[in-house]
């Protein structure tokens, strides 16, 4: 059987850069950071992790897709899913031409843990009245596959459906199946992406005790310092990205827009620690190579790295280990073409199950505009930290005779799971 094309035809973001892809993307590429203090809407006070990435301002858009009465019956997780699944679909155009055939369109998306601030809300209620306290709705608003669920009944998405939960590599997953859904015949059209909203004080407290998240005391905006000698740890953010992948001849067929093409996924374990990296990234290594197997491409073909680049000691060492391991000579900044790298979680902070589908439509935005999107507070390099990550400003490829025609994004997860997606300008 012959393999169908899959390309991008819509995209949504709330991002702590934005609550649309255009603000989002605008920000991103002037270098803002989206990090605020944690007290902007808890209180730990005592506690020595102080930062994170919030959406803000989005009640306006999460009425435009649920009634009040509605809210009160999904999470927060849900209702920022939601409104980027609308952006998604309106941005495609699919919302005025719905395919008829609607077991040919489906959802996958990536959710790394749900609705745990449902859960710790109802435990107290309970705590404090009882079980009459405890709302008949709270298991319904807390469960990730609801996210999935209420998106394929507003918009009456009968083809597969199912939310993949892998931890940072969750949303990633969720895209590389979708493509792979599409391609080998089972459906024509996907909703696809991630979302999350657990920066909530337990979710803090959890990370921060393991000492993961950053400890930055300074100015937020500079606390999340992917590759920087002196990072602290990730940067808990929420945030929702859902794009349409689409056949390609039908999408070239009712003339919508392409961002770009999927060409290649690779999706590994490294079967070695249940929170820690493998330190020779031997899981990551094989998915990055997978990824551009099936993409049928050569490391030297790939323009830019869209890295998993979290800001803790590790991972960025590891994730350089990684790139260096599979691209050798062509990532080496003494190559005048060398491949490059930027860790956009610098600036949105990392959304967990959402980041992976975030930095996807970030790939797909960057081969579309040829602009590159930059490394902020990456001051200080670490020595072991010695590649080209785009320090500070983006980086304008059609400069010259740099133009990019292929990207990947990296997302590494708890657990293990490695996920590359290869993505090709259309």
């Amino acid at each position: 059987m012959s393999k169908c094309e899959v390309v991008i035809t819509g995209v949504g973001l709330l991002t702590p850069l934005g609550n649309d892809t255009q603000s989002t993307w605008d920000n991103l590429i002037l270098g803002k950071s989206g990090i605020g203090f944690l007290s902007d809407r808890y209180n730990l006070e005592n506690y020595p992790c102080k930062v994170a990435g919030f959406v803000k301002n989005d009640q306006a858009l999460i009425n435009q897709v649920l009634s009040l009465k509605d809210q009160h019956k999904a999470g927060r997780f849900i209702h920022l899913g939601l409104v980027a699944a609308k952006q998604a679909i309106e941005d495609s155009g699919l919302s005025d031409a719905i395919p008829e055939q609607r077991d040919r369109f489906g959802s996958y998306m990536g959710i790394g843990i749900g609705g745990l601030g449902e859960i710790e809300h109802s435990v107290r209620e309970y705590i404090a009245g009882g079980p009459k306290r405890v709302s008949p709705f709270t298991i319904p608003s807390l469960i990730s596959n609801e996210a999935v669920g209420w998106a394929s009944i507003k918009w009456n998405l009968q083809g597969p459906c199912a939310v993949i939960a892998n931890a940072c590599s969750s949303s990633s997953d969720a895209l590389g199946l979708s493509f792979r859904a599409i391609r080998d015949g089972y459906a024509d059209y996907m909703l696809a992406g991630g979302v999350e909203s657990c920066a909530i004080p337990i979710t803090v407290i959890g990370f921060g005790n393991m000492r993961a998240l950053s400890t930055w005391t300074g100015d937020p905006a500079q606390a999340s310092r992917p590759f920087d000698a002196l990072r602290t740890g990730f940067v808990m953010a929420e945030g929702a990205a859902m794009l349409i992948l689409e056949r390609k001849d039908l999408a070239i067929k009712r003339g919508a827009k392409i961002y770009a093409e999927i060409v290649g996924y690779g999706a590994t374990s490294d079967a070695h620690h249940i929170t820690a990296i493998h330190p020779e990234g031997r899981g990551a290594i094989n998915a990055v190579k997978m990824a551009l197997n099936e993409a049928k491409i050569n490391p030297e073909d790939v323009g830019y790295i869209n890295a998993h680049g979290t800001g803790t000691r590790m991972n960025d060492i590891v994730e350089t280990k990684v790139l260096k391991n599979v691209f050798g000579e062509h990532i080496s900044p003494k190559n005048p073409r060398h491949t490059v790298i930027s860790s956009t979680k610098s600036m949105t902070g990392h959304m967990l199950g959402a980041t992976g589908a975030a930095e996807a439509i970030f790939c797909a935005l960057a081969l579309q505009k040829q602009i590159l999107p930059p490394t902020i507070n990456l001051e200080n390099p670490d020595p072991e930290c010695d590649l080209d990550y785009i320090p500070g400003y983006a980086r304008d490829s059609r400069i010259g005779d740099s133009k990019i025609n292929y990207a990947i994004s990296n997302s590494f997860g708890f657990g293990g799971g490695n996920t590359v997606l290869v993505l090709r300008k259309n």
